[in-house]
């Protein structure tokens, strides 16, 4: 149904706060409206969330030969690359996931952001099962994957061209494929991870375990002294 008048001004007037800090709180906030309205990229907001799933569509330039994608194109995700357009949709072209894999990337939450207005945001919550043989996955297991859910960006040209596209896992406690998103979760959750750090579940150096474990114990020296 279509909002009503008193539905419309509800929704644009300040938030409450129990705190009573909406100044406080207004003050951290960029005004969304007056950046838009300022921005001078040429796509509107709702247009360029159109233009996004379309790309979406198109496997993010798998399924169109890389027609969406621009000239200087890069994806850069969080260990891989960036890489340059080719290089990119050969690695997609070799593990051809959904050979393998019943996917479901159970997108959500599309946005444009206000401070860089030719950018997209998005979320996935990819959940996946292995169905299929291939030599990359190795035979079909069943494995349900569920990934972690994770916050994707495409950069778009004035002509509605994809000139960067990334991702970050944002919740690496979720899913099953140790807090790994991307096709390295598809590898992890078949058991066919490469031996390197990259490919594995998070896990803090020596170094790092070193430094946590003389914080620790300073503190609990501190606290006896107190």
């Amino acid at each position: 149904p279509t909002p009503t008048p008193a539905e419309l001004a509800a929704a644009a007037a300040p938030v409450k706060l129990a705190s009573g800090a909406e100044a406080d709180f207004a003050a951290q906030c960029v005004d969304e409206e007056a950046l838009f309205l300022a921005s001078d990229f040429p796509i509107k907001p709702e247009d360029l969330v159109a233009r996004a799933k379309e790309v979406l569509t198109a496997g993010i330039g798998t399924k169109d030969e890389g027609a969406c994608l621009a000239e200087g194109f890069e994806f850069c995700a969080p260990v891989v690359g960036p890489l340059p357009k080719e290089e990119y949709l050969a690695a997609l072209a070799d593990f051809k996931l959904e050979e393998s894999f019943d996917v479901n990337a159970q997108y959500h939450l599309f946005r444009v952001d206000p401070t860089q207005t030719n950018r997209v945001w998005f979320h996935t919550r990819t959940l996946g099962k292995h169905v299929a043989d291939s030599k990359r996955f190795g035979k079909a297991t069943g494995k349900e994957i569920i990934n972690p859910p994770q916050c994707m960006h495409m950069d778009f040209t004035a002509d509605g061209l994809v000139k960067e596209f990334g991702f970050y896992t944002v919740d690496r406690r979720q899913g099953n494929t140790g807090g790994l998103g991307g096709a390295f979760a598809f590898f992890y959750g078949v058991g066919r991870s490469l031996p390197i750090p990259e490919m594995k579940p998070y896990k803090p150096s020596k170094r790092f375990r070193l430094f946590q474990l003389i914080g620790k114990l300073q503190s609990k020296f501190s606290k006896k002294d107190e």
